[in-house]
């Protein structure tokens, strides 16, 4: 099939830069990526990924990751015995060394 179509679509420079080098890796071509796109829009359709409003804790997710400030004020933690500790609501010693 001749391909005479043409979609022009303004993205941010980064995301397309970023994306430009993720498709580079796998060998495909932003042009053959959004066929592929097209092809599954078409073929479910609808989109090809679940669309959905986020509830509190997403908001707040993506806001950290917008926010250098709030990106800041996240905790850390020396191990990942520690990480998972607090995940899983253990008291860790961390905590324990900080009182």
């Amino acid at each position: 099939m001749n391909k005479t179509g043409y979609i022009t679509a303004r993205v941010e420079p980064k995301l397309k830069a970023s994306a430009g080098r993720v498709l580079d890796k796998v060998g495909v071509s932003t042009s053959d990526a959004i066929t592929m796109f097209l092809k599954q829009v078409v073929l479910h359709d609808g989109l090809p990924f679940e669309v959905r409003i986020p509830n509190a804790e997403s908001r707040e997710a993506i806001e950290e990751l917008e926010n250098p400030k709030k990106r800041a004020r996240r905790k850390g933690f020396a191990t990942t015995k520690e990480l998972f500790d607090d995940l899983l609501g253990k008291r860790s010693n961390r905590k324990k060394r900080a009182a």
